[in-house]
């Protein structure tokens, strides 16, 4: 069968052609244009009153049967909103002791996952000082963000309520390197006898249309030292232009790929039998869209730690999401996307590790949530957020870090 941009072709040319024919001759071809609109929509998906759904389906979502169907109707029915609570579940958080109480001056955040090494839990995270000037002071020193002029810290805890700052994990870089100006968001993988860290970079001078890279450091030690990598372990795509000199990030002539501007909250896990990096792409030249912020989420795969890392040819594998929080579950990898996108605040699973699927709809979530590594991720969707750690605003100059707690609504 021809494609339909063929047939509409030919009916287009037929039609043409008719204006020197006799009108019965018109009205044959009017005729084979509608038996080819027909066929065309006979290749269309099923609506959902094509489709045999159980009463026990129509009763769980009080849906009328055999009877006309709302647009909203259709969606429940369709999109499978008749699913049972396993992957739903609410959060509570809780102020901490010791050296994650609120300190005024310094910003703590961007807590890692929590490793657990000989009864003794482990967490890095970005910590920096001083006030948050922003752009425009004409002073190429000022910080630009709270996680401008930061470094990743890590601290111990026994109960993972009172814990104590250990020191520096990785500190910004000489000048002139790729991690001049700031080092943050971290991420944590234990693998191989190896502590993993990765993160975010910054080189001197920080402004809008600078261009982060994500950095690796290696340690066989939690308290490390950590080692750092010569070179970035990934860059945004080199595929936007800017349009004129002025720093501004949403003046563009092209926007390119999902992840032309920015890589952010680099994750690392090791997956079948591979090492996956996932990251947070933002766009230049970003716009709002259906969903809010213009963010996805990318992959970048290697058969080897330090790279190279291959961007997935999926890529971008969301549609949403601010900061990553993955975890294993069931063969496959479950994602907690929440605060920007269409697919905000839902949790999503790809039995692949790069074709995610909506599984539930939350209220929200913990922002920058560290999850505990120690629990049984398999034993339950939602097994990976029974308690971890999280960020809170005070203001836009100083941040804490929290504890999370996850519950059940409802649960008996």
């Amino acid at each position: 069968m021809k494609s339909p941009t063929n047939l509409k072709a030919m009916l287009r040319s037929s039609l043409a052609f008719g204006k020197t024919m006799s009108l019965s001759h018109v009205s044959l071809l009017a005729a084979c244009g509608m038996l080819f609109l027909l066929i065309g929509c006979q290749s269309q998906p099923e609506s959902a009153e094509a489709i045999a759904y159980s009463d026990e389906v129509y009763d769980f979502l009080a849906i009328p049967k055999d009877k006309p169907l709302s647009a909203a109707s259709k969606r429940a029915l369709e999109r499978g909103y008749n699913q049972g609570p396993e992957w739903f579940v609410q959060f509570r958080t809780h102020d901490l002791q010791g050296d994650f109480a609120y300190e005024e001056g310094v910003t703590r955040r961007d807590p890692s996952a929590i490793l657990t090494i000989n009864d003794t839990l482990f967490v890095y995270y970005t910590k920096s000082t001083g006030e948050t000037a922003g752009f425009g002071t004409g002073d190429p020193e000022a910080k630009v963000f709270p996680w401008d002029e930061s470094e990743v810290w890590y601290a111990t805890s026994v109960d993972g309520w009172d814990w104590e700052e250990r020191g520096l994990a990785v500190g910004r870089g000489p000048a002139g390197s790729y991690d001049d100006r700031s080092v943050f968001t971290p991420e944590i993988l234990q693998h191989d006898g190896k502590f993993i860290l990765v993160y975010q970079t910054v080189k001197f001078p920080y402004v809008n249309r600078v261009k982060n890279q994500v950095g690796m450091a290696i340690a066989t030690s939690p308290h490390g030292p950590f080692e750092k990598l010569d070179e970035p372990i990934l860059s945004p795509s080199d595929d936007g232009e800017w349009e004129g000199e002025e720093d501004t990030r949403f003046k563009v002539t092209k926007q390119g790929s999902f992840d032309s501007h920015k890589v952010h909250d680099p994750t690392l896990m090791y997956y079948n039998d591979k090492y996956y990096l996932y990251y947070k792409g933002e766009r230049m030249g970003e716009r709002l869209t259906f969903g809010g912020r213009e963010i996805k989420w990318g992959v970048a795969i290697s058969d080897n730690l330090v790279g190279p890392y291959e961007k997935s040819p999926y890529n971008p594998i969301t549609n949403s999401g601010h900061e990553l929080s993955i975890w294993p579950y069931q063969g496959g990898i479950t994602a907690l996307i929440i605060t920007d996108g269409p697919e905000r605040n839902t949790l999503q699973w790809a039995p692949d590790g790069i074709n995610f699927e909506i599984k539930s709809h939350l209220k929200g979530g913990p922002p920058a949530a560290g999850l505990n590594r120690s629990f049984d991720t398999d034993a339950s969707p939602i097994a990976a957020l029974e308690w971890g750690l999280t960020h809170t605003y005070v203001s836009y100059d100083w941040q804490y870090i929290r504890r999370f707690e996850s519950y059940t609504p409802f649960a008996p």
